[in-house]
């Protein structure tokens, strides 16, 4: 069904969750170390990523910021021990698209792969007429934003989130209505994550992020978008 790149240097672990994945259906290729992870996420452009962070020569972090570097826009599920907030945020912050602690079990890890492969097709299969407002042009079959004619990199749930805002416009999103609609799992993300995002998004796209035009803070509500 699809592709997916595993970066994992335990060969026990990596066997396990690569049968699971393969008896779904899937083809599952397998890095051992962070230097040959970012070579084959390269090569091969995968569906999907699932990402040890404590690997050999290079740190997931490490691979992550490589893969976001080179504009690799495939879904990157981080599976780790380390399960500090301060961890899973920067991780976000990276790009990581799903952060899953050990231990996990193999049917919740194999269910989150189907949400962000589901996820993917649905955007790959999105023809939506171009977005604009103020100087930000978004066209969402070609997942591209430009400001000024000029490209903006977004990683991908920045991206997400800048989807969610224009398909709603004037709609008050709360943080939790967020977390649950763009990150799917808002138990394992920080409401502060949303408002790093948003921050993000300010950032990148108004032309005063101090005074937003567009993505507006809703007193003890949450955020909303004006075109």
């Amino acid at each position: 069904m699809a592709r997916l790149l595993l970066i994992e240097d335990n060969e026990d672990l990596a066997f396990g969750v690569s049968r699971t994945l393969e008896d779904a259906g899937h083809t599952v290729h397998i890095a051992s170390d962070g230097a040959r992870g970012v070579e084959q996420a390269l090569a091969l452009e995968p569906d999907l990523i699932v990402l040890d962070l404590m690997l050999p020569g290079m740190t997931g972090f490490e691979v992550l910021q490589r893969i976001r570097a080179a504009d690799l826009t495939v879904p990157v599920i981080i599976l780790t021990a380390r399960g500090e907030e301060t961890d899973k945020l920067h991780g976000f912050r990276l790009g990581a698209d799903d952060y899953v602690t050990k231990p996990f079990s193999v049917s919740e890890v194999l269910a989150r792969v189907a949400v962000h492969l589901r996820r993917r097709a649905e955007a790959n299969q999105d023809a939506e007429a171009v977005h604009r407002f103020g100087n930000v042009v978004v066209t969402p079959s070609a997942r591209t934003v430009t400001r000024d004619g000029e490209r903006v990199s977004l990683k991908p749930r920045e991206y997400d989130l800048l989807l969610k805002f224009l398909e709603r416009p004037g709609v008050v999103f709360s943080r939790d209505r967020l977390l649950a609609e763009v990150w799917k799992y808002g138990a394992e993300v920080q409401t502060r994550t949303v408002d790093l995002h948003v921050g993000e998004l300010r950032r990148k796209l108004e032309v005063d992020p101090a005074k937003p035009r567009h993505f507006v803070t809703v007193w003890k509500s949450g955020y909303r978008f004006e075109p």
